[in-house]
């Protein structure tokens, strides 16, 4: 993948399957962390009464902002930056990342034989202009019984993760269905981040 503009991006992400993922569609990244001081969890915090859909683009927007200030705090050779946030509802109810193991258990047991949404925005930034996507995918569990949680959540596996749980870890297993994007359940729907990176001059 080239582009005319920068042959390379800026990913504002610490996880590492949006690095896995960029790297399998070949698009050259350098990472953009928060800095020491910086509270990026504060960034995710829930407003009351605030829709899955709503929360998950302006929690995106918020990191994009975040990693421009970064930026430009830090005299950086300009390029486009990408963000992404990943969120798991059930209806209106936002399932974020479990602050410990017991409430780690308790999203997955309220997930079990339920099907729930997961919702990945992705941003990109390039100069002043934006481009967003959104892509919602629906995933279905089977029942989990609480042996089975509490083995998975034993793994550490769930621990920064929305929802408490990875599709590309054991707890595929749980999986009865999926309708929507496999890479949006990971983290980064490849697809929209294609079609964001078109509209910003690369050609793929």
């Amino acid at each position: 993948m080239t582009t005319s503009r920068s042959p390379w991006l800026y990913l504002a992400s610490q996880s590492p399957r949006r690095r896995q993922l960029l790297d399998q569609i070949g698009v050259r990244h350098e990472l953009l962390l928060p800095d020491v001081d910086e509270d990026a969890e504060a960034l995710e915090a829930v407003r009351p009464g605030e829709a899955p859909r709503a929360y998950v683009q302006r929690v995106t927007l918020a990191k994009l902002d975040a990693a421009r200030a970064r930026l430009q705090r830090a005299g950086l050779p300009s390029a486009p930056i990408l963000c992404a946030d990943t969120t798991v509802a059930l209806g209106r109810r936002i399932f974020g990342k479990p602050a410990d193991a017991d409430d780690a258990c308790e999203m997955l047991g309220a997930l079990s034989a339920q099907e729930h949404r997961v919702l990945t925005a992705v941003a990109l930034a390039d100069g002043d202009r934006i481009w967003r996507g959104l892509s919602v995918s629906h995933v279905r569990f089977a029942v989990i019984d609480t042996r089975r949680i509490a083995a998975y959540v034993a793994t550490g596996e769930p621990m920064g993760k929305a929802g408490a749980y990875a599709i590309q870890s054991g707890a595929a297993a749980w999986v009865e269905r999926i309708s929507g994007s496999y890479s949006g359940i990971m983290g980064l729907p490849l697809f929209e981040t294609a079609r964001l990176l078109s509209a910003a001059g690369w050609t793929l």
